[in-house]
């Protein structure tokens, strides 16, 4: 279930964080629901993997074909 959540932050901050939420092709909600989920699953369970990396969890999408941008990165490169 989604609940809306309001928040007072630097605008600088946030400009930066939809540039990168954008760039990253994944909203900013999303991205700070994932930052906000491995702090809190790090107090639960103590991790091997950082929190840069669990807070990355969920940003490439479910569908991402690797392969396929790989191919299309090369067509561009030697086209």
């Amino acid at each position: 279930m989604n609940t809306k959540l309001t928040l007072n932050l630097d605008k600088e901050i946030i400009e930066e964080a939809k540039t990168y939420a954008k760039s990253h092709k994944v909203s900013l909600s999303k991205l700070i629901e994932n930052y906000l989920n491995s702090l809190t699953r790090e107090s639960k369970q103590k991790s091997s993997v950082s929190p840069l990396v669990e807070s990355l969890t969920g940003i490439i999408p479910s569908d991402y074909d690797e392969r396929k941008e790989y191919r299309n990165y090369i067509d561009k490169k030697y086209s």
